[in-house]
This record gives C-alpha cells, sequence and structure tokens, in this order.
C-alpha cells in the first residue's frame, strides 16, 4: 500500500468477498479499519456480496471513502444506494460483465460512480473479457448523453495491453492488481507508473 501511494496510485480499491455472492472469501471491517490506520489514500471498498444492505453501516464506519454495491446483488439498489449516501460516503454501482446496461437506467442519476466488472469477479489474476469494451463505450455514451460527470470505473484483467483500450472506450477510472502487486523484478513503483503514462498518454 506505501509503494503504491508513493508511487501516485489515487486510491486503493479493496475487494469485499463473501463466498456466496462470488465463490471466493476475502475479508470484512477489521481489515479496511486497519487498512484505514495506515494510509492517506481514498478506500473504494468494492462490495462483492450478497444483501449488502446489511453491511453498509459496518463499511461507512471503518473509513470507507466510497462503497461500491453490485446491482445483481439486491432487490432494492434504490434503497441501498440512498443508504449509503445516508453515512456521508460515495455510492457505486457495479455490473458483472454479462449483466446488461440496461440494469443501471434508473439508477444513474442517484449514484456517484459505476463500475464495470471487465471479468467474472471473485479471483484475482483473470484474463480481460473482450466483449466488454463496446460495453464501456456504450456506457461513457449513456453518461454523456445525461451529462453525468461520474467516474466510470472498470475492474478486471487492467495491465499495460488492455489499459489503453478501456480508457480509449471511456473508461476514467482503472482498478489494476496483478499488473501492479503481481510481482516482476522492476517493482509496484514502475509497474504503476507505467500503467498510468499509458493511460494518460489515450488521454491527452
Amino acid at each position: 500500500m506505501r509503494a503504491a501511494e508513493g508511487a501516485g496510485a489515487e486510491a486503493l480499491h479493496v475487494d469485499v468477498m463473501d463466498g456466496h455472492f462470488v465463490p471466493n472469501i476475502s475479508f470484512g471491517p477489521p481489515v479496511i479499519a486497519a487498512i484505514r490506520r495506515v494510509t492517506r489514500l481514498k478506500l473504494d471498498v468494492h462490495l462483492m456480496i450478497a444483501a449488502p444492505e446489511r453491511y453498509i453501516e459496518a463499511f461507512a464506519a471503518v473509513g470507507a471513502d466510497s462503497l461500491t454495491v453490485h446491482a445483481e446483488a439486491t432487490p432494492h439498489l434504490h434503497q441501498v444506494v440512498e443508504q449509503i449516501h445516508a453515512h456521508g460516503v460515495r455510492a457505486g454501482v457495479a455490473l458483472n460483465p454479462a449483466t446488461p446496461l440496461g440494469m443501471l437506467e434508473e439508477i444513474l442519476p442517484d449514484v456517484d460512480l459505476v463500475l464495470l466488472m471487465t471479468v467474472n469477479p471473485g479471483f484475482g489474476g483473470q484474463a480481460f473479457i473482450p466483449s466488454t469494451l463496446p460495453k464501456i463505450a456504450r456506457l461513457r455514451q449513456m453518461l454523456d448523453a445525461r451529462g453525468l460527470a461520474i467516474p466510470l470505473e472498470v475492474d478486471g484483467g487492467i495491465n499495460e495491453e488492455t489499459a489503453p483500450l478501456v480508457v480509449a472506450a471511456g473508461a476514467t477510472w482503472l482498478v489494476a492488481g496483478s499488473a501492479v502487486f503481481g510481482g516482476g523484478t522492476d517493482g509496484v513503483t514502475a509497474r504503476l507508473a507505467r500503467l498510468r503514462d499509458l493511460a494518460g498518454a489515450i488521454r491527452a
């Protein structure tokens, strides 16, 4: 985390998995609290969990700056977004690769960010799904048509090859795990710097 912070990362994206909505289990509020104590970076907490409304208060209380829930994980999405805002936290909504963008139509004006998964959630190190690129572009058009200047975040398989592609399609926030922390001899700082340079070159 300190290496990422020193390298210019703008936020830490924290994946919370429950072994139910996704097949893996990661961690809960105590770990978020521990992270909050050692970094000044924004904590972008991604709740890959079923019935997220049960845990919004707990994650807000330990220092999350934004809480992103999956549209597929709750039947009362608007209510959950309102719940997040009631705790003074930015609210995001995520979609899995096969979930249509129509799921966002009614909620877009109420959220602070939208996250498109470019892999199926649950495990790191997966390969980017190419068919998500036109989906990113369509969402970019939806946001622009509505005059919504909110982040379009992408998560999954982001590396030096795919980062320029998703930025060109309209993504503004890129989540990178294995490409930054996955080993190698050049270190976190160098790997993150290359990703930022590639993304910046496309935006320019």
